[in-house]
């Protein structure tokens, strides 16, 4: 995938709308589709990447149609795991590839998942029954031959990450065949970062505090991470992250139970994989969940250019 391609996709990942689109919304309606902001279609594929895919139809317990990508892994490398990749609220497989394009080569086989609404997926998304789709993600990749006897991972960017922390909550079976959770840039309350959002602009910021309250909170990731005990989580958290604050990453890491692990990095929200450390550290993580401690000082990351005597 080339560093433009990469830059498009994450482009448009997005946690919400810019504050004034988001005031508007909640102006019209207060209840979880404001999480969700589907772009039917699908502007490219795998392709683009260079990458082996196919097409992967789901069926939701309520009969939606849902659509999704199989990324084996590439010809010649041992598969050391699949990952389960549910991306963030805007628009749609295609702007998110840029969070798991580059798992393949390096042995690991991935299912993306596009929610009903989003890409070629039918339906309307809203909560719980998104909830729903995950699941039929999970029973897809049980029945896949390809996945037998290897570990399973869940990564999850934005409302991906917190879709993930409630589904695993509510769900313990699930949650035993997951052998780690990545999490990027995902936030500890809704309404939280809705407030941020709306204190960001001129417009919105005399209103942030009553129009973040028209945002559905009581499924939040904060409130549900406790009961994900025993399982390995590492989240990402980019201290320039402006549609995430640091200090919601922060808060969702002081929540979750050990094996955690807290992982500090630079750039806008859910660019993370598009720097080589941070993909390092993700594959070094998934040699050790539970004995992983991350990297401690930001300075030792080669992620700035060398400085030429």
């Amino acid at each position: 995938m080339t560093p433009q391609l990469a830059a498009r996709a994450y482009g448009r990942c997005a946690m919400l709308k810019p504050a004034w689109l988001l005031m508007v919304a909640l102006l019209l309606q207060g209840c979880s589709e404001l999480l969700f902001y589907p772009e039917p279609g699908l502007p490219l594929t795998p392709h683009a990447a260079d990458l082996e895919y196919r097409d992967v139809q789901l069926r939701a317990a309520d009969g939606t149609q849902l659509h999704g990508w199989w990324l084996p892994a590439k010809p010649g490398v041992i598969v050391k795991g699949t990952v389960l990749h549910l991306h963030g609220n805007g628009g749609n497989l295609a702007w998110h590839l840029g969070g798991s394009y580059w798992l393949p080569e390096q042995g690991y086989q991935v299912l993306m998942l596009d929610y009903r609404g989003y890409g070629l997926s039918r339906g309307e998304p809203d909560l719980p029954a998104v909830y729903g789709d995950i699941e039929a993600a999970f029973v897809w990749l049980q029945q896949a031959p390809e996945t037998h006897g290897k570990p399973l991972v869940v990564l999850g960017q934005s409302l991906g990450g917190a879709l993930a922390v409630h589904y695993l909550a509510s769900h313990p079976l699930q949650r035993e065949r997951v052998q780690a959770l990545v999490l990027d840039g995902v936030p500890a309350n809704y309404r939280q970062v809705a407030r941020n959002l709306l204190g960001s602009a001129w417009l919105t910021w005399p209103l942030q505090v009553p129009l973040s309250w028209m945002v559905p909170e009581a499924e939040s990731a904060q409130y549900a991470m406790p009961q994900l005990a025993g399982l390995p989580v590492l989240i990402f958290q980019s201290i320039d992250d402006q549609v995430v604050p640091m200090a919601s990453g922060i808060e969702l890491y002081k929540v979750t139970p050990p094996p955690r692990v807290l992982q500090l990095t630079r750039g806008a929200h859910v660019e993370t994989f598009s720097q080589p450390t941070w993909r390092e550290v993700m594959l070094l993580y998934l040699q050790d969940p539970a004995g992983f401690s991350g990297l401690r000082r930001l300075a030792e990351t080669p992620d700035k250019p060398a400085v030429t005597p």
